[in-house]
């Protein structure tokens, strides 16, 4: 049974990923160049880890830290490893050349998997002897608190391999979902890439302040989200069901689809009017706060969530 991973990079993404094996009982060797980083997500993970028991989402916070062993180079850390998870700067020339290393140096069996976010597998693995079982597995951050996790493999990566990725991180307590073939921002990308465009043409051009657009989001559309999706949500807005949403509104929605938030919406002239709604950026503390508040507010909604049956 896999029980080693090898978590390459140590930042935002790369100490979440810690946690989640750890808590799960697998022993994590954990890596990055910068060893101030390094340092700083082990006072990061063993903070986080005490407070998740608090919240009664990891069992043993002490057992899971003495699992999360720090690491100086990649070769160490994924040495007879099972897994290996990158999480290094969004740069195809990066990930081309911690995968040829990855390639290298890891078992045979061993499943390679980035948390890239937007980039296609194809792209930094099609020169891999071993590419059959290199994928993406792009998690949202941050990952040990929202469990979705986007499995994508290349043309070339084995079924065999997004399988395994499955049926690993369910065991981890995540929910994948398989995206079938490559594209552009994957699925949540997309999903969440079409609202900001939107709520940046809102926003932007005058017919919302920002803080009522995050309301709506918050206390509208992102209550209902948080447990049935829009797909789920749609088929209960309508007595037949989606074909019935569909018939019902659908003269609404093609008037907007004919009318989209164009590329100029992430412009700088757009994306000035929008930070000026927004007032003036956190300070460094203040951000750190929001964070640590942000994280909070999710471990509430994860625990109640756990709680409650997922249908009636």
């Amino acid at each position: 049974m896999d029980k080693t991973i090898a978590v390459i990079g140590a930042g935002l993404i790369g100490r979440a990923w810690a946690m989640v094996f750890a808590r799960a009982g697998w022993a994590v060797r954990l890596t990055d160049s910068n060893a101030d980083q390094l340092a700083h997500a082990g006072e990061f993970i063993a903070a986080s880890l005490d407070e998740q028991q608090r919240y009664g989402l990891v069992a043993d916070a002490r057992a899971a830290l003495a699992r999360i062993e720090h690491v100086a180079d990649i070769e160490s850390a994924i040495e007879g490893a099972d897994w290996v998870q990158e999480n290094l700067p969004e740069k195809v020339e990066v990930k081309r050349d911690v995968f040829a290393r990855l390639d290298r140096h890891a078992r045979p069996d061993a499943v390679l998997a980035s948390s890239t976010s937007a980039i296609p597998a194809s792209r930094f693995t099609e020169s891999l002897a071993g590419r059959a079982r290199c994928l993406v597995a792009h998690p949202v951050n941050p990952p040990h608190l929202v469990p979705i996790v986007e499995l994508c493999g290349a043309p070339w990566t084995a079924p065999a391999t997004i399988q395994r990725a499955e049926r690993v991180f369910t065991s981890l307590g995540q929910v994948p979902i398989v995206v079938r073939r490559e594209l552009d921002g994957f699925v949540l990308n997309r999903l969440q890439g079409a609202l900001l465009s939107e709520a940046m043409r809102l926003v932007g051009e005058g017919y919302v302040s920002a803080d009522d657009l995050d309301k709506t989001v918050r206390d509208g559309l992102g209550l209902r989200w948080s447990f049935l999706g829009p797909m789920a949500t749609i088929e209960l807005n309508a007595p037949g069901g989606v074909a019935d949403y569909c018939a019902r509104y659908g003269d609404f929605f093609r008037r907007l689809t004919s009318d989209p938030a164009g590329a100029d919406v992430w412009d700088a002239a757009n994306a000035a009017r929008v930070a000026a709604a927004l007032g003036a950026p956190r300070s460094p503390e203040a951000r750190e706060a929001r964070t640590v508040w942000r994280d909070r507010r999710l471990m509430a909604l994860v625990a109640h969530k756990r709680e409650q049956p997922d249908s009636e």
